[in-house]
């Protein structure tokens, strides 16, 4: 090796150094923040007051890595309920499940690819932010009641296994693919706090995208079986994998109605074909993208190249895969609402499109073609479905 590769390896080595050590400085200035100004949920007491967030934590839940598990819940209008499952990456095989996120391997775009516990930080993007604000008269949702299904798992919300796997320094662990049993456990929290809702809006970000159109059918029959206006929004949740079924069957051992379904290497299209088929106009469809989504494109990068970075080739093949799955999701119903946008944070989308919109601070700031996410998810759950952006996809 010459020298000048020498150096921009050794400069890149520092880069990442650095980028580590500020990330993980950013996550421990955030905890001693919420901690030092009473700024965590408090455990939801007997007599809580209304729109308030609290946590609720489950003695039958449990993180990826074994430690405890708890959700969010914020009463409001006791006729209107928002089900949201979160998001926060996916694992699997082995590899992927050895390599959890921390905000420092995140900033430095280490491979990093689902979070494994919950902690201080990961409420800053859980509550009191896009849809979860309770504080802007922007979101149409603030007076809403909420149930949060909080994400650790890293198996898209419907997994149920025990999976040992060898860890970065050659040792073993185990991860707790407890999706399932959390959703089940958060469904009764919800069906006590909110047993008879007449609009319930289903609707998850990334990793809670793809759980939607799996668990929306179990909300509906066997939790709020006599509420008839459901609406179910998956945004941002589409990876491109050929052994989508093989993962759901033998590595999460999800139920046989969840894997059996999956035929493609689209399991999100999968589901909603399966859900359209059992429940046709039972609920309204919607779902949402950027057109290169940062994130996503180099998780598909990952499967297909073992590389986990984005760059313009790989989002302009995610453009691409996103612009089939909205044909293919239109072919399963016409009436399927969809919001492509081209929204771009400076550094963070590294020349391509935002990863999810709907519990961020650009959900109800920024527009497309005029309309925010927000403007169009709000119009949606009262009735009034329609597609925004879909010009990009023909670009």
């Amino acid at each position: 090796m010459d020298k000048n590769n020498r150096l921009v390896r050794k400069n890149l080595k520092h880069g990442v150094a650095f980028a580590t050590k500020f990330g993980d400085f950013i996550e421990s200035s955030v905890t001693r923040a919420l901690e030092n100004h009473d700024q965590l949920a408090e455990e939801l007491p007997g007599n809580p007051e209304k729109d308030e967030w609290y946590r609720v934590t489950l003695d039958k839940g449990m993180s990826g890595d074994g430690s405890e598990y708890y959700i969010y819940v914020k009463i409001g209008d006791s006729d209107k309920l928002c089900i949201f499952f979160s998001g926060g990456g996916m694992a699997w095989n082995q590899y992927t499940a050895a390599h959890p996120v921390t905000v420092g391997k995140a900033a430095a775009w280490e491979p990093n690819f689902y979070w494994n516990n919950l902690r201080p930080f990961t409420q800053i993007f859980n509550i009191n932010v896009g849809i979860t604000d309770i504080s802007s008269s922007k979101n149409p949702f603030k007076d809403w009641s909420f149930v949060v299904v909080t994400y650790a798992t890293g198996d898209l919300h419907v997994g149920n296994s025990e999976y040992t796997y060898k860890t970065e320094d050659g040792g073993e662990d185990v991860l707790h693919f407890h999706g399932y049993i959390n959703f089940l456990e958060s469904m009764k929290v919800s069906k006590r706090l909110f047993p008879n809702p007449k609009k319930i809006l289903i609707a998850g970000n990334s990793a809670g995208a793809f759980a939607v159109p799996a668990l929306a059918g179990e909300v509906a029959d066997d939790w709020y079986p006599k509420t008839r206006n459901i609406t179910l929004f998956s945004d941002s949740g589409m990876v491109l994998y050929k052994k989508w079924r093989k993962t759901a069957k033998t590595i999460w051992q999800t139920k046989e109605d969840i894997w059996k379904p999956i035929e493609s290497d689209n399991i999100t299209l999968d589901w909603y074909r399966n859900l359209y088929e059992k429940y046709g106009d039972r609920f309204r469809y919607l779902y949402s993208s950027s057109e290169r989504d940062y994130l996503l494109s180099a998780y598909y990068n990952e499967i297909v190249n073992k590389k986990y970075k984005t760059d313009k080739k790989v989002q302009d093949v995610y453009k691409k895969q996103l612009t089939q799955m909205i044909d293919e999701l239109k072919k399963i119903t016409p009436s399927f609402g969809v919001y492509v946008d081209d929204f771009k944070l400076p550094i963070i989308t590294m020349g391509g499109t935002v990863h999810t919109s709907v519990r961020e601070l650009h959900f109800a700031a920024f527009t497309m073609d005029g309309i925010s996410m927000a403007k169009w998810l709000g119009d949606a759950v009262d009735g009034k479905v329609y597609d925004v952006g879909m010009r990009l996809l023909k670009d």
